[in-house]
């Protein structure tokens, strides 16, 4: 149809505007999901809450699935009711408070107008005293470099402070730093993708470049807990799209760079560096190096967290800068030279 014969026709014209109306939201981008329970509770960095339970209860079945009924009360004043209970595996065993898990009603979300994906994760000092808080903190500090790293494909770790409220015996505990997780069904999707689970993946299914950045960094930190083949303390996302799996590390306590009392005392692990290197191109590897080179600035600026104390500022700078020097005079990606280094 010419254009002329549309604008010197009102009814034609009229017609072609409302086709352009009604086209335009299949070539927009996807909705913005609503607000998820786990924004919703870290509106900013160290927010209070407080959280009531029977604590002595859910300790002493720590290695049950049972859920206990649980009241949270934000900043704000808000109360929420939740389900909690323990989770993990290394942790749950060793810790004297274990890793937690919320559970919320989506009809309680529903009516707070928040996405219905319902589980938030919780990460509470391995014992009762300031070097487990200390240790929380610089797992904390693991997350957020990655995610530093990798914006768009990581893992968010929130930093929460909660003063937990025992039901069983009356008692309020003294408020204490706690990591809020992304549970990985928000994970998934915030990103727009599928978790996969696949022992069968070849290096060819894999995003490269993450893949790199994701293994130079679990190197930087000193991370050896990790590994793709049976995606230990990894997820694999299946972007909606079609693009390659995306490799994103978690769980970081194992790592040199946080050096956590239990984790020494694992012989199955030490935290030590070690360069995953499998099925990786030198170009790939190269360009993780970049990134990781132009991002120092930024990595540097997390190890002087308001939140820690001089010590552990200074231990976390020096290890990073082992890492930079290690960058600069020990790794060789050059072609032909890279290899399964494990």
């Amino acid at each position: 149809m010419q254009l002329s014969s549309i604008l010197h026709s009102p009814t034609r014209l009229i017609f072609s505007l409302l086709i352009l109306l009604f086209a335009v939201p299949a070539f927009s981008q996807a909705p913005p999901l609503p607000q998820s329970v786990f924004d919703y509770l870290s509106p900013q960095e160290g927010v209070a809450m407080t959280i009531e339970l029977d604590l002595t209860e859910l300790i002493n079945n720590k290695n049950t699935n049972q859920f206990f009924p649980a009241t949270i009360t934000t900043a704000d004043g808000n109360l929420l009711q939740v389900d909690i209970r323990a989770r993990g595996k290394y942790r749950r065993k060793m810790c004297d408070v274990p890793p937690l898990k919320l559970k919320f009603s989506k009809k309680v979300l529903r009516a707070a107008q928040l996405d219905t994906l319902n589980e938030v994760k919780l990460v509470v000092p391995c014992f009762h005293d300031a070097e487990s808080e200390s240790l929380l903190l610089r797992e904390y500090v693991a997350y957020r470099l990655f995610e530093q790293l990798s914006p768009a494909h990581a893992v968010r770790a929130r930093l929460v402070k909660i003063t937990f409220r025992d039901r069983h015996v009356e008692q309020i505990k003294e408020p204490v730093y706690c990591l809020l997780l992304e549970h990985e069904e928000q994970v998934a999707a915030r990103l727009r993708g599928t978790m996969v689970e696949d022992y069968n993946l070849s290096p060819e299914q894999l995003d490269g470049e993450q893949s790199a950045l994701t293994s130079l960094f679990e190197y930087m930190i000193g991370n050896t807990d990790w590994a793709v083949d049976n995606f230990r303390n990894v997820y694999l996302l299946k972007p909606n799209n079609g693009d390659k799996i995306r490799v994103i590390p978690y769980d970081f306590d194992f790592s040199g760079l946080v050096g956590a009392s239990y984790a020494k005392a694992n012989q199955a692990t030490k935290p030590e560096r070690k360069l995953v290197t499998k099925g990786l191109s030198a170009q790939v590897l190269k360009q993780a190096a970049a990134t990781i080179q132009a991002a120092k600035p930024d990595l540097i600026t997390w190890c002087n967290a308001p939140f820690l104390s001089k010590n552990t500022a200074k231990e976390l700078h020096r290890y990073l800068e082992s890492f930079y020097q290690a960058l600069d005079t020990k790794l060789d990606f050059s072609e032909g030279k890279v290899g399964d280094i494990r």
